[in-house]
């Protein structure tokens, strides 16, 4: 089944459950999909879903940051209940070892040897890991103690 179609049937589900946090995320989720379709011009597949729903997780992490500031915390519990109905759709997260073990591998790959390098890294690493669940801030961060950065 396509994860735009289990989005869809969980949508069904939620409602005949009542649940409201995870029924709000999901047609967030439906509606962030059918954009993104619309946007390319034809229907998404898993790959191009993993990737709306990767943004979306950015987006409310960045938003926690922002809110939490602000010292919303409503808005932080909100925010906060919408991510893990989010992340049941991508694959598990890479752990530290998998991450650290593909940035060695670009390292070693693009001989890079300063923080100048870095942009080469990042792009070999992210390439790397494409279709995988990678954190972009911790794969930053590991790439910057490779580098000594």
């Amino acid at each position: 089944m396509l994860l735009r179609d289990q989005v869809n049937a969980d949508i069904a589900t939620a409602m005949k459950a009542k649940e409201a946090t995870r029924l709000s995320a999901l047609r967030m989720l439906k509606a962030a999909i059918l954009n993104k379709g619309i946007e390319k011009g034809h229907d998404l597949d898993d790959a191009e879903v993993q990737q709306v729903i990767a943004s979306l997780i950015k987006q409310r992490r960045d938003a926690i940051e922002q809110f939490t500031k602000a010292g919303r915390q409503d808005l932080v519990d909100k925010e906060s209940s919408e991510i893990p109905v989010l992340e049941h759709y991508l694959p598990p997260a890479l752990s530290v070892e998998d991450i650290a073990a593909a940035v060695s591998a670009a390292v070693a790959e693009t001989g890079a040897t300063s923080a100048k390098d870095m942009g080469k890294v990042m792009k070999a690493v992210m390439a790397r890991l494409a279709g995988r669940n990678a954190d972009g801030r911790a794969v930053n961060e590991a790439v910057r103690r490779a580098l000594g950065a």
